[in-house]
Formats: structure tokens, sequence, C-alpha cells
């Protein structure tokens, strides 16, 4: 009962997480199953099932505070859910060992960039169209789709930083748009772990706490990224996407002790330094352009 009560908190953390940065919800839960023993596809299996209901939830909690664009969603999250089903098939057969290297690589950059523009330098202000083109939508979805499948979470981390690195939607509505569109990722990564692996070894008490948290904290963090302000919103994302994406790095090339204590302390360091400055020149900002600074 305690492992049950322990995931349901970590659902629930999860989403809120997810549900205002736009990604970490599937990451955050399948460490945790993989921490307590969960074969690789099981917990990416456990995971995805319990997204069902959560990124309907968090999607529907997001439409109704506005923050969906869904011109963006009818065009990535059909690529996205093709991916992601390839992804849970291959899953059951094909180690994804190789691919994470190069896929953490990328990931770091793009959180990199996102940092230090959003925390030391002016805000992404749309450029040209305020969308982004749709061929450009159905390749990133088809990758992050694919990632999310094999990895038990990757969808919000590959998604969210890509479009926010181009500049031209609201920071707000970003997120809202990727987990709105997460949900039929979700389905059809489920759909093509069914037909793999079927229904055998999937703990369903722990599918089940996982979405109870996320239902409890969905309309709480749709509610919460309206109210953060982009500058420290996309500080926030960007430091997490390097922490994580560098803790990938390093257990894939397999370093312990010192340097990933080293590695950790500069990182926590340089994002501080990056959330303080943030919320400086936020602070500093005129009081006439503060609806601009909202997502």
């Amino acid at each position: 009962m305690r492992r049950v009560i322990v995931v349901l908190v970590v659902g629930c953390i999860a989403q809120l997480i997810d549900g205002s940065l736009g990604m970490a919800y599937g990451v955050t839960s399948a460490s945790l199953l993989l921490a307590v023993g969960v074969a690789p596809a099981l917990a990416s299996a456990s995971v995805h099932f319990a997204e069902i209901g959560t990124t309907l939830a968090s999607g529907i909690s997001h439409w109704r505070f506005g923050n969906i664009d869904w011109r963006t969603v009818t065009r990535i999250a059909v690529p996205g859910g093709a991916g992601a089903f390839v992804g849970a098939v291959a899953l059951s057969s094909i180690s994804t060992a190789l691919a994470r290297p190069w896929v953490g690589s990328i990931l770091l950059v793009l959180g990199v960039y996102i940092l230090i523009r959003f925390s030391f330098g002016s805000l992404p202000q749309p450029k040209g169209r305020p969308y982004v083109r749709g061929r450009y939508l159905a390749a990133l979805g088809a990758v992050a789709g694919f990632v999310d499948a094999t990895g038990g979470g990757g969808w919000g981390p590959v998604a969210t930083p890509t479009l926010l690195a181009t500049g031209k939607m609201e920071p707000r509505k970003i997120i809202g748009s990727v987990d709105a569109a997460e949900f039929v990722v979700t389905v059809a990564a489920s759909g093509g772990f069914l037909l793999s692996l079927g229904t055998g070894g999937i703990d369903w008490m722990i599918v089940g706490a996982l979405m109870v948290g996320g239902l409890i904290a969905a309309p709480i963090a749709a509610w919460l990224v309206r109210k953060v302000v982009p500058r420290l919103l996309g500080a926030a994302v960007g430091g997490l996407i390097v922490l994580t994406n560098v803790r990938t790095l390093l257990n894939a090339f397999e370093l312990e002790g010192s340097v990933r204590l080293v590695s950790y302390g500069i990182i926590v360091a340089f994002w501080v330094v990056a959330v303080a400055t943030a919320v400086s020149k936020y602070r500093r900002q005129p009081v006439s352009a503060g609806p601009v600074e909202r997502a």
C-alpha cells in the first residue's frame, strides 16, 4: 500500500511539472518504475497506459484556460502518434541504448540555448508568420513520438524546447498544445505496447496510482502555466532540460563518482544564477510592458 501511495504522489508531482513546463511526466514516472526493477518495456507501457487519463485531463484543462493552438495540435499529433506506435513496437525487440547519447546531446544543446536566451537575452518574439510550418511540425512529431515510446518519456523534452526555440508562439501556447497532442501520442504508444507485449506483467495498481495522481494535478498545472511569466518559465524549462540530459549522457558513458557530482554542481549553480538573472530582468521591466512578459 505504501508503494502505491508513493507512486500516486510521484504521479501528482510529475503532472504538475509536465502541465506547467510541458515535459517530464513520463521521464519522472518511468524513472521510478525502473528504479524498483520494472523492465524498460513494461515501465514505458505502464506510464503510457496511465497517461491516457492524465493527458486527456491535461489537454481539457489547458483548453479551458486558453493555452492551446489547435493548428499546432492537429499538425503534430498524428505524426507523433505514428512515431510512438512504431517506437512502442520497436522497444520490445530493439535496444535504444546507442541512440540515447545522440538524442541527449541534441536536447542538451537546445536546453542550453533556451536557458541562456530566456535568462540573459531578450525574449523570443514572433518573427513573420505567428505559427510553425506544418511539415516542420510533422517531422518533429514523428521523432518526438518515437523517442517518447522507446524511452518511457520524451514527447515533452523533444517537442517543447524545439518549439520554444523557434520563437513563434507564446510559451504557454506551446506547452498547452504539446500537452494536448500528447493524448494522441499516448493512445498510439499504448496500442503498440498492447500489440507487442499484451497485458502480462503490468501492475495495474501502479498504473492506477500514476493516473490518479496526474488527474489531481492536471487542472492545477494548467492554471499555473498562465501565472508564470515567459522569462521565468523559459529559465525553468531550460535548466530542467540541461540537467535531465546531462544525466542521460553521464549514464550512457557510465561516468560516476566525482565526475557526476562536479557536473551536477556546475549545472545547478549556473541554473540558480540564470533564474536569479531572469527574475532580476523581469523586475526591472517597465510596468507598462508587464503583460508582454506574461505567458
